[in-house]
């Protein structure tokens, strides 16, 4: 276990300590422990420090812990005063040194884009605006690529940022409508990616030349692909319709826009949505099927993850800059537990089984190498 601490180091020393020079506690030592546990199921602060004491025994020979235990009030002073953003680019060190570890390749395909609110991290008096975090999601690889507070509760600003820090060749970036506007596109384009954004009628004038497109390309017999989903108990049939835009991203200075996409869907009786996509490449309807479909993995295999295994949503960090690191170090142990090999028990049996088996714990983060 050694090993893998150090190049945990390796990863954090950078990371800017902001406590006074006479902290206690080192500060990396802090880190690892609060992701062991994370990796265990703690959910808070006092977990954290009460997994410490629980699992002494495992640090003897790989922590100096020079004076003892931290304790629950140092394990939330730390991430209320780390940097967001510093603490950001630490967790991408270790994910680029974990994933050559874990021989995981670099994400290619469907990277979704997409914000979740931190339900109870709000301040005091502030429920009605908890923090938002933006997380890219490699849909491949089922793991969270990078996360940014969105500043002011702007999402829409936040996912700009977060472009900023991906390289995104041979990539398809996927967004709901919030994100569908010029500085998007040319974002996405200036990082060597394409996209596929979801348009509706906040943006009127392409909503309207983007249908014009696509009822043109219906007269014309335009071939479309349709595929019929059972599960969940319902059934939902889906057909997409793509017709070439050379004009639009001139009129409209929209960066590398090529073509438009519908997809219309319709589940047993219910009424038919129509829904309508800009996107940098002409893909085949069949590949829009799939690439739309992909993006809602954002939801199913991380959102939802992170509030029924880890509780995220009731998480009650407030202060500071502890909702933000807290959701970051949330993410980072589920690309870790995720990375593990066995993909025959869940994500829960995972934190669970790594909390009662300490050799299943070590194998979680082996790939630190």
């Amino acid at each position: 276990m050694e090993q893998p601490m150090d190049r945990f180091a390796e990863c954090f020393e950078d990371l800017p300590d902001p406590r006074a020079g006479n902290a206690l506690h080192d500060l990396t030592e802090i880190l690892f422990i609060a992701l062991m546990a994370t990796l265990c199921g703690a959910t808070s602060c006092t977990d954290m420090a009460l997994f410490a004491r629980m699992k002494a025994y495992l640090w003897r020979d790989v922590l100096v812990l020079k004076n003892g235990l931290p304790s629950h009030d140092t394990f939330s002073r730390v991430f209320r005063m780390l940097d967001p953003e510093a603490f950001e680019k630490a967790f991408q060190r270790f994910m680029k040194a974990f994933a050559k570890g874990a021989k995981i390749k670099p994400p290619k395909g469907v990277i979704a884009l997409d914000g979740k609110a931190l339900r109870r991290g709000y301040e005091s008096g502030r429920s009605h605006m908890p923090p938002v975090m933006v997380t890219a999601w490699a849909a491949q690889t089922r793991m969270a690529l990078a996360n940014v507070q969105a500043p002011n509760n702007n999402e829409a600003a936040g996912a700009l940022q977060l472009i900023e820090l991906l390289q995104l060749k041979g990539c398809v970036v996927t967004a709901d409508a919030l994100h569908c506007h010029r500085g998007m596109a040319e974002a996405i384009k200036a990082r060597g990616g394409d996209y596929v954004l979801a348009v509706k009628d906040n943006q009127p004038a392409l909503m309207r030349d983007a249908k014009a497109a696509i009822r043109a390309a219906t007269r014309q017999g335009k071939p479309s692909t349709i595929t019929v989903d059972a599960g969940h108990g319902r059934k939902e049939k889906r057909r997409a319709v793509v017709a070439a835009v050379p004009q639009m991203a001139q009129d409209h200075d929209f960066a590398g826009l090529k073509a438009v996409a519908r997809i219309t869907s319709k589940r047993g009786t219910d009424k038919t949505v129509e829904r309508y996509f800009l996107m940098s490449q002409a893909y085949p309807p069949k590949d829009v099927l799939r690439i739309v479909r992909t993006h809602w993995t954002i939801e199913n295999s991380l959102h939802w993850p992170l509030d029924v295994v880890l509780d995220e949503d009731l998480a009650r960090n407030r202060k500071d800059n502890a909702p933000a690191n807290l959701a970051v170090l949330r993410r980072l142990a589920l690309n870790v537990a995720r990375a593990h090999p066995d993909n025959t028990t869940s994500l829960r049996g995972k934190l669970k089984r790594a909390g009662w088996n300490d050799t299943f714990l070590f194998e979680l983060i082996q790939h630190m190498r």
